[in-house]
């Protein structure tokens, strides 16, 4: 049943909420002081129109959007889609009592990410590649995405007729698309398993298309060009599938922020460090030694080291930092310590920091919730938080990155 409602806020996820009788009802790609009607189900409602739009409402930039489940708020206006941003990292410190002076949020300018990873499946229309819509398994098969680079767009048409020469399988399946300095790295996972001729007729499609690599659940079908990325001035080879930032721009700008806080820094722990890119860039004034569970991620940022030139020693670990964390007493030996670890957070890795006399931290996260609880632990332990930086690199989604930047005084020993 159709009903009006008046949204009051945006939720943490990008939805408008509107307060009712019976709670909080969420609908999205609404905006506050807007005046709505929508069909509700439970906690959520499904938006049927707009009578009052805000002033803050845009047209949004993708034909796809409200279906595909990429973004969520291509509708509200830059500066406010800003505040909206810094506002989700003030409020988890809020809520875990840290006060710090916020910076603006580091904006993502449209037709910037370069790792982007789509959703397959074969269906009796054709080959579907796109997102998922919103709380649904239903495949919204794509012909533009603004917030991608122009190399991936080009190559939708391409990408979509090398989902349907590797699926072997009736299922969903998940092609991740990067763009490196070689071309294309796709990596899929999950299509089946390949024949021969498959296997033979997906691999002249890739020399054909100009693409980097092929791999499919970890193993390399065909790679003419090995895919590799810079890191500051230093070219990695990336395995398959590798982790790297959304884009480039942001990860320069955490980089930039890291760098300053710890030049002066003779000898420095990267934790979390995956393929260098951070333990690459500070190798250019100190000494880095890179900790991290991925042996592919370590072997490469290792090869890429010892293959280039004008760096301090880096020297590297494979160590699980959820089950072994570095203790207090290891991390003694740093002047500086930098940690990006997965969403989760580095809960027990900030106890020991925490207990440690390490002047300099630098705390780099994709998760406003757990960097709350881990500077927590930090602060109870000590350092002063000297600055946040929110950066935005996943546009038009709720998620935000952020650096943090900490400091205790060393005792004397």
């Amino acid at each position: 049943m159709t009903a009006r409602f008046t949204i009051t806020r945006l939720g943490s996820q990008g939805d408008g909420v509107a307060e009712t009788e019976t709670g909080e009802l969420f609908i999205p790609f609404t905006l506050p002081g807007e005046t709505v009607t929508a069909v509700r189900e439970k906690d959520r409602a499904t938006l049927m129109s707009v009578l009052e739009a805000s002033p803050l409402r845009i047209d949004p930039a993708c034909r796809h959007f409200t279906e595909c489940g990429g973004c969520a708020i291509q509708h509200l206006e830059a500066e406010a889609y800003h505040r909206w941003k810094r506002d989700k990292v003030a409020h988890a410190l809020n809520s875990k009592g840290i006060t710090c002076d916020i910076d603006a949020l580091v904006p993502c300018a449209p037709q910037t990410r370069r790792r982007v990873v789509f959703t397959a499946r074969r269906s009796e229309a054709g080959m579907l590649l796109g997102f998922v819509r919103a709380l649904s398994s239903e495949i919204i098969s794509i012909e533009e995405c603004p917030i991608s680079l122009t190399e991936i767009v080009a190559k939708l048409d391409a990408l979509r007729a090398l989902a349907e020469l590797v699926c072997a399988t009736t299922k969903s399946f998940r092609m991740t698309v990067t763009v490196t300095g070689s071309g294309l790295d796709v990596a899929v996972h999950e299509s089946g398993k390949l024949g021969e001729n498959q296997r033979r007729v997906a691999s002249n499609f890739v020399i054909a298309q100009g693409l980097a690599r092929l791999s499919i659940d970890g193993e390399i079908i065909i790679e003419p060009k090995k895919p590799a990325v810079l890191f500051g001035s230093v070219a990695v080879a990336v395995p398959p599938g590798a982790f790297l930032q959304a884009t480039e721009a942001a990860e320069q700008a955490m980089a930039d922020i890291v760098g300053r806080h710890l030049a002066r820094a003779r000898k420095i722990a990267d934790l979390f460090a995956g393929c260098g890119s951070f333990t690459l860039r500070l190798a250019a004034k100190s000494e880095v030694h890179a900790v991290e569970g991925d042996a592919a991620a370590l072997s490469a940022l290792d090869r890429a080291f010892r293959f280039a030139s004008g760096l301090k020693r880096v020297t590297s670990e494979r160590r699980d930092l959820f089950r072994r964390p570095l203790t207090f007493k290891e991390l003694n030996g740093f002047d500086g310590i930098v940690f990006d670890p997965p969403r989760a957070g580095a809960e027990d890795q900030s106890k020991q920091i925490a207990r440690s006399d390490v002047p300099l931290v630098a705390a780099v996260s994709c998760n406003p919730v757990t960097l709350a609880r881990d500077l927590r632990i930090l602060v109870d332990g000590g350092y002063a938080l000297k600055s946040l930086t929110p950066i935005d690199q996943f546009l038009w989604s709720p998620h935000v990155e952020a650096v943090a930047l900490l400091e205790k005084p060393r005792r004397r020993r």
